[in-house]
């Protein structure tokens, strides 16, 4: 793992990823965002899990409903 802290509060995994925090709350609620953890009442992301998240997304073109490999 890097220098960063273990996890990361929304706040901090939003501005990771380069969206917002209601986005980030939103795929929460509904499915198909990073995986978290609850800690109580805080939820706190790891840089690992943004990561897969982040590579699962990656795409070729527009019309591609694959991922790309690697």
């Amino acid at each position: 793992m890097s220098d960063t802290k273990p996890c990361m509060n929304a706040e901090e995994a939003a501005r990771f990823l380069g969206l917002s925090t209601s986005t980030l709350a939103k795929l929460r609620l509904y499915g198909g965002g990073p995986i978290y953890c609850k800690l109580g009442r805080r939820v706190v992301y790891r840089e690992a899990e943004l990561e897969k998240w982040l590579a699962a997304k990656r795409r070729a073109s527009t019309s591609s409903r694959q991922a790309i490999e690697g």
